[in-house]
């Protein structure tokens, strides 16, 4: 009788950890408003940064797990300084081609605490290729929001065959190449 009592205790109590994990679980649809990605790319002679605007996205929180997914739209693309000229050129074949290609893709596949911060793991599409990126980020929670932002991201355009002046592509190019790598920094910002 008393091992009865005690697995019929021990089961009620899994069932009841199971529902309440289970309820943990929050979605959050992603503000492309208030969201923001920050760019810069780097050349001998400085560097150029500006801004790229989110589509759509979306953000699953269960405890400390997150997931989910995101879309740019590359047509967005803008120059702190307001160079047209350079925002076209970042439009057009030489850099990310928008249109064959108007939209990269962010989907979180892992996220893990290490060290104390959140590591986020997912597949970026550019151009239609797809490669695998890790970087950390912080988690504000606050009512029915959650707020995502990245450090530092550093992305190597040459796995994204994005080719002009790349080093990586060309050997004759000198003081005129553009580094390979570029930084993205992310915030994200989704509500329920």
């Amino acid at each position: 009788m008393k091992i009865t009592k005690i697995f019929t205790i021990a089961f009620a109590l899994i069932i009841s950890f199971t529902t309440v994990k289970a309820q943990e679980t929050s979605s959050f649809k992603a503000d492309a408003s208030t969201s923001i990605i920050n760019w810069k790319g780097y050349k001998p002679a400085g560097s150029h940064y500006g801004t790229i605007v989110l589509k759509s996205g979306n953000l699953n929180v269960e405890g400390d797990q997150i997931s989910g997914s995101f879309v740019v739209d590359m047509s967005t693309i803008k120059d702190a300084d307001g160079s047209g000229r350079l925002e076209g050129h970042l439009k057009s074949k030489d850099f990310f081609e928008i249109e064959s290609y108007g939209t990269s893709k962010f989907e979180i596949t892992s996220s893990k605490t290490n060290n104390g911060k959140l590591q986020v793991t997912g597949n970026l599409t550019i151009k239609g290729i797809t490669k695998e990126i890790t970087f950390p980020a912080t988690i504000l929670r606050g009512d029915g929001m959650i707020t995502l932002t990245s450090e530092t991201i550093q992305i190597n355009r040459a796995d994204y065959n994005i080719q002009y002046k790349s080093k990586s592509f060309f050997n004759n190019l000198k003081e005129k190449f553009i580094n390979d790598e570029f930084d993205l920094q992310v915030k994200i910002v989704a509500k329920k």
